[in-house]
């Protein structure tokens, strides 16, 4: 068992905490230069520094989030007045955590299908970041679902994926950090929620095997993985209360009780669908024994980022936005979310077809 057992335990479960989730601020520098576009900001490392800076010195952000994802460059910097970002979130109580994947990579010889790669020095960077402040980690691996009748994901693609999501988990525990388990089956697709369902249910599966056949302390570990849901070509959508109970169904077959939290990626659903599909999940019926929460990107960012157009003179009403919508997704966590946070922008779809980041 890792040196780090109860350090792990505790930092998951705080992460956990209720009401609360995770902002997911690790987007890659070619990422972020695609949401500056859409704003008219130039990607720059001085507008990229003022951006998270709004985003991370928010006045409340800790009521209702308990964990941001940086990126590695944003993990080594720092406010106007030389505080370190890492060093302004632990003020606030929120644990700082890092991206450490380095994107995914064709797996040969498979229907477009891919593995996630960055395990050759994933020790040592795991220990640097753990010494600049890090306490948890993600990372993600991509499955798609290509067909309706189960050739996809491939069992090549499931093996592989869990074995690398297993691996990365022991390793970062090894070195202090929470591992977020993200096996995300994408939403691309014009199949039905049943589909959906069944190929995230074999997904989960596999890496609960490969987690436990790896040693990993699952009392120290996340999940982040897709909510379940009607693919985004398909002719019917499932509602907010069907994604609830598809999804929560496939976490009871698949998820062992040990894990604390399962903080869930907003797939390109608008934020307030992202919203009201979690606080759908968490007034499923039958048993939920792990705090079912979010670990939001776009779902999180966008109307901020339309509310700041990188202007200073924007940033209180930007942060005013982003508070909005954590608190949106705090009372979602509690099943206590109704509706109608952040107007008719927050309806706006965030999907990107074949999402990379």
């Amino acid at each position: 068992m890792s040196a780090f057992a109860a350090e792990l335990i505790e930092t998951a479960r705080a992460i956990a905490a209720p009401g609360k989730g995770i902002l997911a601020a690790d987007e890659s520098t070619g990422t972020i230069g695609k949401r500056f576009d859409a704003i008219n900001v130039e990607n720059t490392e001085p507008n990229r520094r003022k951006y998270r800076q709004l985003l991370f010195t928010s006045e409340g952000l800790q009521e209702h989030i308990s964990g941001v994802i940086f990126y590695e460059e944003t993990l080594y910097q720092s406010t106007d007045d030389g505080t370190q970002f890492v060093d302004v979130l632990k003020a606030k109580g929120i644990i700082p955590g890092i991206k450490v994947d380095k994107g995914i990579k064709p797996l040969a010889g498979t229907n477009g299908e891919c593995v996630t790669q960055g395990m050759d020095d994933l020790d040592v960077r795991c220990a640097k970041y753990y010494a600049q402040g890090a306490r948890f980690a993600k990372w993600r691996a991509v499955l798609h679902i290509k067909d309706t009748i189960g050739a996809t994901p491939s069992d090549c693609a499931i093996i592989e994926n869990a074995n690398t999501l297993a691996r990365y988990a022991s390793i970062c525990q090894q070195n202090g950090l929470v591992p977020i388990v993200e096996p995300e089956v994408l939403m691309d697709g014009d199949f039905s929620i049943e589909v959906a369902a069944a190929c995230t249910e074999k997904v989960l599966a596999a890496c609960y095997k490969a987690l436990s056949d790896h040693h990993v302390l699952l009392e120290g570990t996340l999940l982040k993985p897709n909510m379940v849901r009607s693919g985004s070509d398909a002719a019917v959508q499932a509602s907010a209360e069907e994604i609830g109970l598809a999804t929560v169904r496939v976490l009871q077959h698949t998820v062992p009780c040990a894990v604390p939290g399962i903080t869930f990626l907003s797939g390109g659903m608008s934020e307030e669908n992202a919203s009201l599909s979690l606080n759908a999940i968490n007034q499923a019926p039958g048993p939920r024994p792990w705090s079912l929460t979010f670990s939001y990107g776009r779902a999180l960012q966008q109307s901020c980022l339309q509310a700041w157009k990188g202007s200073d003179d924007n940033v209180a009403a930007a942060q005013a936005v982003l508070l909005a919508r954590a608190r949106a997704n705090g009372l979602a966590n509690l099943g206590q979310y109704t509706g109608g946070a952040g107007g008719e922008g927050a309806n706006t779809s965030t999907f990107v077809k074949g999402y990379v980041y």
